[in-house]
Formats: C-alpha cells, sequence, structure tokens
C-alpha cells in the first residue's frame, strides 16, 4: 500500500472524531468573543472618544521594540487567508462537494483565527503610533508571497506544524500582554490574553491530532516529526519584508525585536520542542521500524543539542528602524 494511501486511511480513520473535536476545541459563534467586546465602542457617542483619547495616551508608553513586535504579530495574523488555503490543500482535507469533516474544522479554525488580526488591527489603527499604510502594504505583500513551511500535502507533517506554531503564538501573545499589563496598559492586555487563549485551545487541537496519529500509524507519525525537527519549523511570516524590499528581509529584524524583548527566543523554540516530546510520550512508543528507531533517537536528543548551539548565541541590540514605526513615535 503506498504510503500516501495510508495517510489517507488515518485521515479517514479520525474524521469520525472531528465533531467532537471542533466541540471540544472550538467555541459557537454566540458564545465566543468579538473585536468590538475588547475595544472602544464606535456607536456610543458619550463614551467613544474619551476611551479612544485614553488608549491613544497609554500607548504612548509602550518603547519601540514593542510596536514593531506587535506590528509583526499582527500582521502574521492577518496572512490567514495563505494558512487555509494551505490547510485546504493538505492530504485528507476536501472542501469539494460540500466537502468533508477536516475542511469544516479548517474553516472554523479559521473563523476563530480571523478575530485575532481584527482585532490587533483595529488597536493599532486607533493607537496612532504606527504607520497603517505602511502595515497594510506589508500584510499585503506577506498574502502575496505566500510561504513554504516544508510540509507539502501530508497531514503528519502539517499537524505537527499547526501543533508547534500554535503553542508559540500562545508564548507570543501572552508575553506581550505581560509586558502591556507592566505598562498599565490594561484593555491592550486583555485583548492580547485572551487571544493568547484561543491559541492555546488551538494548540491543544492539534496537538491531540497528532496523538491519535501516533496511536494508529507510530511509525509514519515519528518520522514525520522527526523530518520537520530536521527542517525546523519556520515562522509562518518567514517571508516579511516592507514594500520595496526583497522577500523575507524584515523577518529577521522583526525577531531579533522578539528577542531582545524576550517575547519569543531561540529558548522558547527549544522548549517548544521538548514539549511536544513530553506531550506525546515519544520515549514511550512501541513497535516502532528500525528507521522511526532512529528517527527517534535523533528527536530526544536534539533539544539538548540545540541548547549548547543557543548558548553561543548572540542577539544584535541595534534596533533596525521600520516602515512601520517611525523612531520618533514610540518615545
Amino acid at each position: 500500500m503506498a504510503l500516501d494511501n495510508i495517510r489517507l486511511e488515518v485521515m479517514q480513520l479520525l474524521e469520525k472524531k472531528v465533531e467532537s473535536f471542533i466541540d471540544k476545541f472550538l467555541i459557537p459563534i454566540d458564545k465566543v468573543w468579538q473585536p468590538t467586546d475588547f475595544l472602544p465602542d464606535s456607536q456610543n457617542e458619550d463614551t467613544f472618544f474619551e476611551e479612544v483619547r485614553e488608549l491613544r495616551e497609554l500607548a504612548k508608553e509602550l518603547p519601540y521594540d514593542f510596536w514593531v513586535v506587535l506590528v509583526g504579530d499582527t500582521i502574521t495574523e492577518e496572512a490567514l487567508p495563505t494558512y487555509e488555503s494551505w490547510l485546504m490543500d493538505v492530504e485528507g482535507i476536501n472542501q469539494q462537494e460540500g466537502g468533508n469533516g477536516w475542511s469544516k474544522w479548517t474553516r472554523y479554525w479559521t473563523s476563530e483565527e480571523n478575530r485575532h488580526g481584527d482585532t490587533l488591527n483595529k488597536y493599532l489603527y486607533l493607537s496612532g503610533r504606527v504607520n497603517m499604510r505602511e502595515v497594510e502594504r506589508t500584510t499585503q505583500h506577506l498574502i502575496n508571497d505566500g510561504f513554504d513551511i516544508g510540509t507539502d500535502q501530508d497531514p503528519y507533517k502539517n499537524f505537527v506544524y499547526t501543533s508547534f506554531q500554535e503553542l508559540a503564538t500562545y508564548i507570543s501573545h501572552n508575553r506581550v500582554a505581560k509586558m502591556a499589563k507592566d505598562y498599565s496598559n490594561k484593555s491592550l492586555a486583555k485583548m492580547c490574553k485572551i487571544i493568547a487563549g484561543d491559541e492555546m485551545r488551538h494548540f491543544n487541537a492539534y496537538s491531540e491530532f497528532v496523538k491519535n496519529i501516533f496511536e494508529v500509524d507510530p511509525s509514519q507519525m515519528m518520522l514525520a516529526f522527526s523530518d520537520m525537527m530536521k527542517k525546523k519549523i519556520v515562522m509562518p511570516a518567514h517571508f516579511l519584508r516592507e514594500s520595496g524590499e526583497a522577500i523575507g528581509s524584515a523577518f529577521e529584524e522583526f525577531s531579533y525585536a522578539a528577542q531582545r524583548l524576550g517575547v519569543y527566543t531561540s529558548q522558547d523554540y527549544i522548549d517548544i520542542m521538548q514539549r511536544l516530546i513530553d506531550k506525546w510520550e515519544i520515549d514511550k512508543l512501541i513497535d516502532l521500524t528500525d528507521e522511526a528507531e532512529k528517527a527517534r533517537d535523533f528527536v530526544m536528543k536534539l533539544p539538548a543539542r540545540m541548547q549548547r548551539i543557543n548558548e553561543r548565541l548572540v542577539v544584535p541590540q541595534e534596533v533596525f528602524h521600520f516602515k512601520w514605526v517611525e523612531p520618533a513615535l514610540a518615545k
């Protein structure tokens, strides 16, 4: 039996559980929060302008790197069309003739994620601290340029990727929330905290998918996990660029800003890897093929190997001036 056919059979087997996944990990539209719950109410003339003034005053206290990271996070969230179209092309996810359970999951997941970019974009616009036209250009470039996360149409690799990324975005949004709170910006802290909560639910979902696959196809799932770790997980915004610049030219500087702030670091990458190893109980897998055993050995040793490399890394302290945020505006 061809490898692709095995994966397709596993996806069809797990599809029987998709409704329970939706009920467990996603929230019905009528019960879930919406962006306007955390932003000034534009229909209330008695309070709207005063709330906007307060929002803008609090925004003045936030440092330059903070704005760079918040803008980068927003753009990453707003490139959602790329992520949905990629997932819809994964083996076993069928959107034709009404779709299947997996395409329903993808649509429902997308609808929850869509609120994140809406919330942060509106906040940036009202804050008056960033060049929204440049932000909008960068977002459009990122969607135009697409991405290549090294998973092809393989559902096993894609679910490893989404498990990793959802946890990474949880860490980033949660840390931004804590920083905003430290600057007494309670409204922004609430926005980022609740977005982080969504990301944690989504991490729990995708990591559960992988756990289920390990139970029925452990050797091939182990090989997929190992392959993704060998390639390294690229961030969804790795093609990030400002208008007029080369593809990917802004991502490294955005990453440096995040590391200087401690919002998302190379240590976090290692910690996430270890957390996935523990969650999927890689050390307890049985009946693996010889090839999968070698893959397990590689993955088990990788965090310690990367830790040694990480101890030698130096993050540049020189601040890069993005078109998104004028240096004077952040003072």
